[in-house]
């Protein structure tokens, strides 16, 4: 995927503000506009015109944007962080209001189906008073808390508009109860930690999105949860009892005799909690002992001779 500079694409520096990146993209759309323009490629300048305004338009878009850093360059291959959106608190609505797909993968990624996701809107006048706008964040939290629960200090960064025109980033600390059985993609309501209120309005809800951090052990599918488990060949042949770990502790599994790689052997129930638990799956993948000495060696040849085994029997060749 291509990293897209949208200031190169506007003509304009990084630290330009929301008044200057409107007045470039007038001067942009009236050169590329495809009725009027004369310009070579002037259709597809015109949509890099447009993706680019539909980013750094919008403060919190723009400040999220600007936390990938400005040592990229245009058409470098490009591939985001998996928490690189983590704690940006946004309001109303979408994210975007625009149709992704429109866009290029870049966008698409970190704005569309991989990157922010629908937050809740609802704002509720009453004379001169205003319920407070909902806001929505994704925070990364442990596999480990959604099994028992935990209580987490996250930091949200918010943005807002400086006496320069430009979007400035602040942050605030909030302690946060996370419930035991948290699904990924789930949100968590925190009321009236939201936008503040007009007049007498109370302040809207803040909603946070679960995702879960990169675990070294375990991937997560709903409920269920996976462990790639390395077992000795003779393991798999004979069957055997191991220790592994859950993210509950450490269990013995018995691994039956004859297991092949890639079978999957259940603890039922034993995934994140809820009213229908999710499963534990451990995955076998049999480890080969590296054939890093003359000793190793000699065991190969000895079995090659013991044991005859053509593993491409059923290929027919």
């Amino acid at each position: 995927m291509e990293y897209k500079d949208y200031y190169a694409i506007m003509g304009v520096k990084r630290d330009a503000t929301q008044d200057e990146i409107k007045r470039a993209y007038r001067k942009q759309a009236r050169k590329y506009h495809p009725d009027v323009s004369k310009e070579k490629d002037a259709e597809k300048h015109f949509k890099e015109v447009g993706e680019a305004y539909e980013v750094l338009k919008d403060p919190e878009k723009r400040v999220a944007y600007d936390q990938l850093g400005a040592n990229w360059k245009a058409g470098q291959d490009f591939q985001p962080p998996p928490d690189w959106e983590q704690g940006f608190v946004f309001h109303g609505g979408d994210f975007t209001s625009a149709d992704a797909k429109q866009f290029s993968d870049f966008f698409e990624t970190l704005y569309g189906r991989g990157g922010f996701t629908q937050g809740y809107s609802g704002q509720t006048f009453k004379g001169f008073q205003a319920r407070g706008e909902d806001t929505h964040a994704k925070v990364m939290i442990d596999l480990e808390d959604a099994y028992l629960g935990a209580t987490r200090t996250l930091t949200l960064k918010h943005t807002e508009l400086g006496a320069d025109g430009r979007p400035q980033l602040t942050e605030r600390t909030l302690n946060v109860r996370i419930p035991k059985g948290v699904r990924q993609g789930q949100h968590v309501r925190l009321a009236k930690q939201g936008g503040a209120g007009i007049g007498k309005g109370a302040p809207g809800d803040l909603y946070l999105e679960i995702m879960f951090r990169p675990h070294k052990l375990y991937h997560v599918e709903g409920r269920d949860v996976y462990l790639d488990l390395p077992v000795a060949p003779w393991e798999a042949a004979l069957g055997a009892t191991v220790k592994i770990p859950t993210p509950e502790g450490t269990v013995d599994l018995k691994i039956p005799s004859g297991s092949s790689s890639g079978r999957k052997l259940r603890l039922k129930g034993r995934g994140i909690p809820g009213k229908r638990p999710g499963n534990y799956y451990v995955v076998i993948q049999i480890a080969l002992p590296p054939a890093d000495s003359e000793t190793a060696k000699a065991a190969y040849r000895e079995l090659k001779k013991t044991l005859p085994f053509d593993p491409r029997a059923r290929l027919g060749v």
